[in-house]
């Protein structure tokens, strides 16, 4: 028996794949339970416009995601701190407060788990930190969140 996945089964294939199943393991567990469906010459085209339109929304994605890069290039998030008086800062910036403060000041959604460097910042001045704006079929596209720290 032939099937479409509509999910990921472990042992058996990816989603949107098609696999030989015995007949009993599809007919009585894979179909039932919506993991997968019948492989006919309409469900098989139906998985080929799906697949086209995940490609569009993947490139559209990448697309969106480019554009963010390009604009992180040219800006940099300002953040106060506390410091002594010999110039040590107390506690650090973690990416949450990043992510904030980038939302606040230049209206950029990012995603605080997506940061590649996950020190926080504890130094006045300025870091650099790498983010991963997009990773899927169509490669990785990373940014840099330049952040400026200044006393308070």
């Amino acid at each position: 028996m032939k099937v479409i996945l509509l999910q990921d089964v472990k042992k058996v294939g990816k989603k949107g794949e098609t696999v030989a199943v015995s007949d009993g393991y599809g007919a009585n567990f894979l179909i039932p339970r919506g993991l997968a469906k019948l492989s006919t010459e309409s469900t098989q085209k139906e998985l080929a416009r799906d697949n086209a339109a995940e490609a569009a929304r993947q490139k559209e994605l990448k697309a969106k995601a480019e554009e963010v890069a390009t604009r992180l290039e040219h800006i940099e998030v300002k953040l106060k701190a506390k410091a002594g008086s010999d110039g040590r800062m107390f506690g650090s910036i973690s990416t949450k407060e990043i992510v904030e403060a980038m939302k606040k000041q230049w209206d950029i959604d990012l995603d605080k788990r997506k940061f590649i460097d996950k020190y926080p910042v504890n130094a006045i001045g300025y870091a650099r930190l790498r983010i991963e704006l997009y990773k899927g079929s169509e490669g990785v596209v990373e940014g840099t969140v330049i952040v400026h720290i200044e006393e308070e």
